[in-house]
């Protein structure tokens, strides 16, 4: 079931892009996690080009994002204020990010910057979720308990001028801090696709000593409204985005994420925390390969 990407402008198997959208959907489910930073590296192992594949990758958060949102608005779980400061930076961010993936392009750097950070971004997470991970296996096959860390903001984020009340996040700190964070996941959105959940929910919790409750809900909120920017600015500039492809992931993602929620009812947390590690160094490996291996065949194009 061969179909036309128009801005990709290549065929592809439709079956195979809601197959991928299907795996990315699972380990949603499975994880926990926005599953966007999985995305763009297998649209680009199927042979999508990594500046489409990002753009796409990000519409297709925004899509998979709604439903999750608003059943975390009708929870009480998203902290209005916060989600705010940090859509403001979004913002700013992917304006930013857009001007870097205009240089990019012009330098005719852009597919390999995206490669190198995906190895980078997704090499280090996935050595401190293994650590993590594994760390709770064993404390799990010996009995021990894993102390619990104190809830506190760093102590760069208390040093901060001009504090501001966040009450549903229980924090009263400078929004300079939420800011900048969200400055960081705005550009990180706008180079690689990714919805930056995976980076969010750590940096809420651990540098702003944000309440567990309203960590997910507000970065879900976040994310959704900085992907939405992000798509409209790719749309606008770049031109990258492919709405066919996009169409595709959703589809094969929602189907996966349903599945793959209950499939993490039936696993201890423990042992998918290890698999999810797993998947993500299988990943950073792959594209590192493909960074580095040599093809048998080399062409080159040459204007007379």
């Amino acid at each position: 079931m061969d179909l036309y990407l128009p801005i990709a402008n290549l065929s592809v198997n439709a079956l195979v892009i809601i197959g991928l959208g299907g795996i990315v959907g699972l380990l949603s489910g499975m994880f926990g996690v926005g599953g966007g930073f999985l995305t763009t590296p297998l649209l680009i192992f199927y042979g999508i080009p990594p500046t489409v594949a990002a753009a796409s990758a990000a519409s297709q958060v925004t899509g998979a994002s709604v439903s999750g949102v608003f059943t975390h608005i009708s929870r009480g779980t998203v902290d209005f204020r916060m989600g705010g400061v940090l859509i403001a930076g979004g913002v700013v961010g992917a304006g930013l990010g857009v001007l870097i993936f205009r240089l990019l392009q012009y330098l005719g750097q852009i597919d390999t910057v995206i490669g190198i950070l995906y190895v980078l971004m997704l090499g280090g997470i996935g050595l401190l979720m293994a650590k993590e991970s594994i760390q709770a296996l064993v404390a799990l096959k010996t009995g021990k308990r894993v102390q619990a860390r104190k809830r506190r903001h760093h102590p760069l984020v208390a040093a901060l001028p001009m504090r501001w009340r966040f009450y549903r996040s229980g924090l009263y700190i400078s929004p300079l801090a939420p800011l900048l964070l969200g400055m960081a996941t705005g550009i990180m959105t706008m180079l690689l696709g990714v919805g930056g959940g995976f980076i969010l929910v750590p940096a809420m919790l651990y540098l702003l000593g944000m309440t567990t409750q309203s960590v997910v809900g507000t970065s879900l909120f976040q994310i959704l409204f900085v992907t939405m920017a992000t798509t409209m600015m790719h749309a606008m500039t770049t031109k990258a985005v492919d709405l066919v492809l996009a169409m595709l992931l959703l589809i094969g993602s929602v189907t996966g994420a349903q599945v793959g929620t209950r499939l993490s009812m039936t696993i201890r947390p423990e042992y998918l925390r290890v698999l999810l590690a797993l998947i993500v160094l299988l990943v950073a490996a792959r594209m590192a390969l493909g960074l580095g291996w040599r093809p048998d065949e080399i062409f080159t194009i040459e204007l007379s």
